[in-house]
């Protein structure tokens, strides 16, 4: 298999370039940056070709800008394979609801085949173009444009919108929707599901505005009470839920704990929730 010193090479090669022009322009670079760490040795690109010598993350950037090439491509050269961070990361499970920093609509992986286009108004198997086309862009999940959404997981000890939202599922996230929508829905499945960031993490749920508190309603079959925030002093509505991708069997049993009853208080009185199965710990008389 060929390695990736040899790649950048045949590049360097296609491209005419000799060993000198690139130390110049690297050292141009390194310049713009006003770091060394950029800048490369005549003898460690000779090493890093011939040698099978790993450059440096900022090395590598300056070869990929020199070279013109894609810097996930050429870490995936080196065993890196940063195409696949996104799908890494959700095998990795989090307890705690969180953001995900992941530009996932910066590439697609493959084009929407015209010949099998989804038709949203049908039940459709998916597998079935996975199997035909490899892998598929997120764009398919609800044909959302990815690019226009934050994204989230759902914390895989975080039952507060289950059955609505299970533990470690993904969210889309709109954050141009952030003001609360107090009415226009008929049932629990058109009421907007909000995700916010206090001062202890992250939370989703259904949100009613009262004044200068913002109360955080979970969904009622995960037994778990209402919490009272101070806003927006306590809590940043990041945005509205948008699209969700979700295994309807988490793999994990839900604890047979459940929150202790309480009454709500005001929010200095009391810690802010954390995501446990615990949270919140502070019920409300009535559902908001």
């Amino acid at each position: 298999m060929e390695r990736g010193g040899e790649r950048l090479k045949r590049v360097r090669e296609r491209l005419r370039l000799t060993y000198r022009e690139v130390v110049e322009a690297s050292h141009e670079i390194a310049e713009r940056h006003a770091n060394r760490e950029f800048s490369i040795a005549l003898s460690r690109l000779a090493d890093i070709e011939n040698k099978g010598t790993m450059p440096s993350l900022f090395r590598l950037y300056t070869l990929c800008a020199i070279y013109r090439l894609n810097l996930e491509d050429v870490l995936g050269w080196y065993g890196v394979p940063a195409a696949g961070l996104a799908g890494e990361a959700l095998q990795v499970k989090l307890s705690r609801t969180h953001l995900a920093a992941f530009d996932v609509g910066s590439r697609v992986l493959v084009p929407e085949p015209t010949g099998a286009a989804i038709d949203w108004n049908r039940t459709t198997f998916l597998s079935q173009v996975v199997r035909r086309f490899g892998k598929m862009p997120l764009s398919f999940l609800n044909g959302l444009d990815v690019r226009e959404y934050r994204y989230g997981l759902i914390g895989w000890d975080d039952w507060s919108m289950y059955p609505v939202l299970h533990p470690g599922s993904l969210v889309a996230i709109d954050d141009r929707h952030r003001r609360i929508q107090s009415a226009g829905w008929s049932d629990e499945q058109e009421r907007p599901i909000y995700f916010l960031e206090s001062r202890e993490g992250y939370l989703c749920g259904w949100c009613t505005l009262a004044g200068n508190r913002l109360i955080v309603q979970p969904h009622p079959a995960s037994q778990q009470g209402a919490v009272v925030f101070e806003y927006p002093r306590e809590v940043d509505v990041i945005g509205r839920v948008a699209g969700v991708a979700m295994l309807l069997q988490s793999g994990r049993r839900r604890s047979s704990r459940l929150p202790a009853a309480g009454q709500w208080r005001a929010p200095a009185a009391s810690p802010l929730p954390s995501l446990s199965p615990e949270y919140p710990k502070r019920n409300a008389d009535s559902n908001p």
